[in-house]
């Protein structure tokens, strides 16, 4: 991973923030990023030459699109961390098309956050955008079809069903028509409880029954806050800036996420216990306004949907390593990784547990509180059973697939 650190005096072979900075702003923030990620350690000249050579290359010709890329609070560290496919993209569809696209990135919520990327993608302040689809229904309602609770079963069934032809009619279509947003890839996580450090001492949690009247911070998708509430976990709209500290200090016993994103947003050291509950969808995804996708030529149309589906694959085979490796969600964690090193204990529920939520709280099992939320999703579709197709399609694959065994397919050819 990059080490890049705040501190005025930056260790031996390390980089400060306000190094990498300069570097930036003489090379190009896109050119600096391809320059450390490719290079993972190094010094400031390292730093520097591989951005310049970056900033040589992508600049050898003039663009015929210049794509002004908003991702919330990603950066080229933590992007090491959950593998967003950001700058993937970024590079495979420059590489791709010679230059004729080029794709300007600004991240660490300098133009856009969690909850606006979306509203300022559908503005024209930028073309495309990494954020939760969960934050992002906000401005996309229609994000809400991946939200029903319980209805995908494990990781392999999320990267099963953005693979699958349907998710075309599905997501994508309804996306574009309803918001106008070019759905294009995504990393996939289950959501569970972040339980902060008021649990530290507390019993590692194994049911439901110990989160049943705790109080958690809820993202911005409607339909999880209905699964929370159905499972007595009182949702709470908090200010991202006050979550970190409402953990620390026990105004809140946890906040609704996955565990890549509390590696990514340095929430670490304020979790203690990580309950992996798999209640709905966290997806961190890349969306493209359509209407710019829409005003390329039919070659680079094609050329943005292979660099997405090889996005796709890189996230699919990189998150799942990342997630073992660098934020340690296993039991128990791997040594130096962010879990291990913070004292996170990973709560893994059983499959008796989940099912004893899943009947609590999923559409199949409960349908009323549903109701008004699947017709508005089912309308938005043309009709479609949003919900019974989704669910079918997410159980094609055996429950013990691995996440990393998905086989790819490109979803706009099947």
């Amino acid at each position: 991973m990059a080490k890049i650190i705040t501190s005025s005096k930056p260790e031996q072979g390390s980089v400060s923030r306000r190094d990498f900075f300069r570097v930036a702003a003489t090379y190009g923030m896109s050119s600096t990023m391809l320059a450390a990620t490719a290079l993972g350690s190094f010094t400031l000249p390292q730093l520097a030459q591989a951005a310049e050579g970056n900033a040589k290359r992508r600049y050898k010709k003039e663009a015929k699109h210049v794509l002004k890329f908003g991702a919330s609070g990603f950066n080229e560290n933590n992007l090491l961390i959950e593998r967003a496919g950001c700058i993937d993209f970024l590079n495979d569809i420059e590489e791709r098309t010679d230059g004729e696209i080029r794709v300007e990135f600004i991240g660490d919520n300098q133009i856009c956050g969690q909850l606006n990327c979306v509203k300022k993608t559908q503005q024209g302040i930028v073309d495309m955008f990494t954020a939760s689809t969960q934050n992002s229904a906000g401005g996309a309602p229609y994000l809400n079809v991946l939200d029903y609770a319980y209805m995908f079963p494990t990781r392999a069934s999320q990267y099963h069903f953005l693979y699958h032809p349907d998710s075309q009619k599905l997501l994508r279509d309804p996306l574009r028509e309803k918001h106008g947003l070019q759905f294009l890839f995504s990393h996939c996580e289950l959501r569970g409880l972040q339980m902060g450090l008021g649990w530290k001492d507390k019993p590692l949690i194994t049911s439901i029954e110990q989160l049943r009247g705790t109080k958690n911070r809820v993202t911005g998708t409607q339909l999880g806050r209905i699964a929370m509430q159905l499972l007595e976990l009182n949702p709470v709209p908090i200010a991202w800036s006050e979550t970190l500290d409402g953990l620390k200090q026990g105004l809140i016993d946890g906040a609704e996420t996955w565990a890549g994103a509390v590696g990514y947003a340095n929430m670490s050291p304020v979790v203690s216990q990580s309950v992996d509950l798999r209640f709905f969808c966290g997806t961190e995804a890349t969306m493209m306004s359509a209407s710019m996708f829409d005003s390329f030529s039919g070659d680079l149309q094609d050329a943005v949907m292979e660099s997405s589906y090889l996005t796709q694959v890189k996230i699919q085979a990189a998150q799942e390593a990342a997630l073992v490796n660098t934020v340690g969600a296993t039991s128990p964690s791997l040594p130096g990784t962010l879990f291990h090193k913070h004292g996170v204990r990973m709560a893994n529920l059983s499959d008796e547990e989940r099912a004893k939520a899943e009947r609590i709280c999923a559409p199949e099992f409960n349908p009323e509180p549903w109701t008004q939320w699947r017709e508005r999703l089912d309308k938005w579709s043309g009709g479609q059973d949003t919900y019974g197709s989704i669910h079918k399609i997410a159980r094609e694959i055996s429950r013990d697939t691995l996440a990393e065994n998905v086989a790819p397919r490109r979803w706009w050819k099947s």
